[in-house]
């Protein structure tokens, strides 16, 4: 029995719809491949929408798993990372609709129109980010609408096309641009014209997110899906 670390060169390297079809064939563990190829964007996607890590983390792993439950119906006339990536954007727009129908009662119940916003002490990842500029990029992100935001962490961080964006989110190119030319509008306004060096940095996605999400994806996988066997990081010889 070998881990993806140890295994052959070649199979990190297969193709999405490669391994899409090896899975569909019963080789389930190849699914690490795939989560471990887009964590990164998942998450950049799924943090610029909800706004909390811990949350990111959660669309991530319920957007896997919606995607392998439902890998049948993936058709190969998309690309698989579009597909995925469009899974992940409404599972956490879904999470974003329900937090606010929650605040919306609980405001409502309180007698108090106005939201609270409740201060969280830096975790260790955050005390680790020493750059001041990619601290002032985030901070601005936040304040953007998360239409704008998405789509300016799609396009400007994650580097996908204005085609390849609308496709994700489900909207036309010109809604791209226009939400992207406003984003780029709000940000120049205060550090535009140093953020560019620093947008690849925000909000990454580290080691031990990646390995945490890998291994709760099959938690749940092998908890509700039955035939599902495969221990995270494993793959038979």
């Amino acid at each position: 029995m070998t881990t993806i670390l140890d295994a052959p060169r070649v199979l990190s390297a297969l193709s999405d719809d490669d391994i899409v079809r090896r899975i569909r064939g019963g080789e389930s563990a190849l699914f690490e491949i795939l989560m471990r190829r887009y964590n990164q964007r998942l998450y950049r996607v799924a943090r610029s929408i909800v706004r909390d890590e811990d949350e990111a983390e959660d669309v991530m792993q319920q957007a896997y798993v919606n995607a392998f439950v439902h890998l049948h119906q993936f058709a190969e006339r998309a690309q698989f990372s579009t597909w995925l990536t469009r899974i992940a954007v409404y599972e956490a727009l879904a999470r974003l609709r329900r937090r606010r129908r929650t605040r919306e009662v609980d405001a409502m119940e309180d007698g108090d129109p106005w939201e609270s916003v409740a201060a969280h002490e830096p975790d260790p990842e955050q005390q680790a980010f020493s750059g001041e500029l990619r601290e002032a990029l985030e901070a601005a992100l936040e304040a953007l609408p998360e239409t704008y935001r998405c789509v300016f962490v799609l396009r400007d961080v994650e580097g996908l096309s204005t085609i390849e964006a609308a496709e994700c989110l489900g909207v036309s190119t010109d809604v791209v641009k226009t939400r992207l030319h406003r984003a780029h509008a709000f940000l120049r306004r205060e550090l535009w014209s140093l953020a560019g060096i620093a947008t690849r940095d925000v909000f990454a996605f580290h080691a031990r997110r990646c390995d945490r999400v890998v291994a709760g994806v099959f938690a749940r996988l092998a908890a509700g899906e039955r035939g599902f066997e495969p221990t995270p990081g494993e793959l038979t010889d």
